[in-house]
């Protein structure tokens, strides 16, 4: 997935644990370790603005994107292309 979500280095940063964390933000320590652990299909903007507010911190803080990589081409398809 091309979104990283980088709350390991905020929550770091705060010296706060993830059980504080996710007990402020009104979410589960196992949901908020899907999020963090980049397994989320989504995320509610509610709980983004409330882990921005409890982590001091803007959205781009905690996501951002980087493009897939290409996969490898087949070695023996490599020169069969014009």
């Amino acid at each position: 997935m091309p979104i990283i979500i980088d709350i390991d280095v905020m929550i770091a940063r705060r010296k706060m644990g993830v059980g504080e964390l996710a007990e402020r933000i009104g979410i589960t320590p196992a949901n908020l370790a899907v999020l963090k652990n980049g397994r989320a299909k989504a995320v509610r903007f509610s709980t983004l603005g409330a882990l921005c507010e409890v982590l001091d911190c803007q959205p781009g803080d905690l996501l951002r994107w980087e493009p897939e990589a290409e996969p490898a081409e087949d070695s023996a398809l490599a020169g069969t292309r014009a």
